[in-house]
């Protein structure tokens, strides 16, 4: 599969030739479907998660202490959004990764350091997205059932650096894969591989996911869906040109 490097130990290898155009239409012949279903998966899961977020008791306040009271009924749910949340991120990141690998494929110039953004991205606002409810319910607990429930003391346990450090690897977790979304979808629309206007409807939810500014995300999941929909074959007019001949159709 690799050759050694001519004069260097033999653990040192070159990386296995790009597949033919040949090879890579039957390689995506092989997985399209399966990841058109993760695309939809995606799409459903971040509708699920936001939804899951908005039900049940919400403080009507901005109010601290009242506020943990109000989490405290609702902690289950924040585990559950939290833990929707983060499959959406990891399906996202597999489905970008894979129109990335496509369109490498038919413009070998594109940046390499795109599907580290994604996988690094999905992985660290996985992560948070899981731990920061768990932790943040067990401070939740300790608040309402112990001690004057003041705000010194609502202040003191949602004032750590654990929480902290969760909330700021969240937030760089959600700017590695929302660059990552808009690079690739660049790239993707760039070789023909998404028409412009699902390109462009990309380029916006890789935006939204840094910057949550519609409170249900109906951009990202439509974005998602429709993706699944054209792996799946049954795009409207026929799959782009470029996912039949292996090359850039822009």
């Amino acid at each position: 599969r690799h050759r050694p490097l001519s004069g260097a130990p033999s653990t040192i290898y070159h990386w296995r030739p790009p597949m033919s155009a040949e090879a890579q239409l039957q390689y995506e012949s092989r997985v399209h479907n399966r990841q058109a279903v993760i695309a939809v998966a995606a799409g459903i899961l971040v509708m699920a998660g936001s939804v899951v977020g908005l039900v049940g008791p919400h403080a009507k306040v901005n109010e601290l202490t009242l506020g943990l009271i109000t989490d405290h009924k609702r902690g289950y749910l924040d585990v559950l959004s939290g833990v929707l949340n983060a499959l959406f991120q990891v399906a996202t990141a597999i489905t970008i990764v894979f129109l990335y690998r496509c369109a490498r494929a038919r413009r070998p110039e594109a940046p390499t350091f795109m599907p580290v953004l994604a996988v690094v991205g999905a992985a660290l606002a996985a992560i948070c997205a899981i731990v920061n409810p768990i932790v943040l319910h067990s401070k939740v607990n300790e608040f309402v059932s112990s001690g004057a429930q003041t705000y010194d003391q609502a202040s003191r346990l949602t004032g750590g650096a654990g929480l902290l450090a969760l909330q700021v690897g969240a937030q760089v977790g959600s700017l590695l894969l929302a660059l990552a979304v808009v690079l690739i979808a660049m790239q993707s629309m760039r070789v023909g591989l998404l028409p412009r206007p699902l390109g462009y409807v990309g380029i916006f939810a890789g935006v939204l996911i840094l910057f949550p500014i519609i409170v249900v995300p109906v951009v990202q999941m439509g974005w998602l869906l429709a993706v699944g929909y054209l792996l799946s074959g049954h795009w409207s007019g026929g799959m782009p040109p470029a996912w039949r001949t292996g090359k850039a159709e822009p």
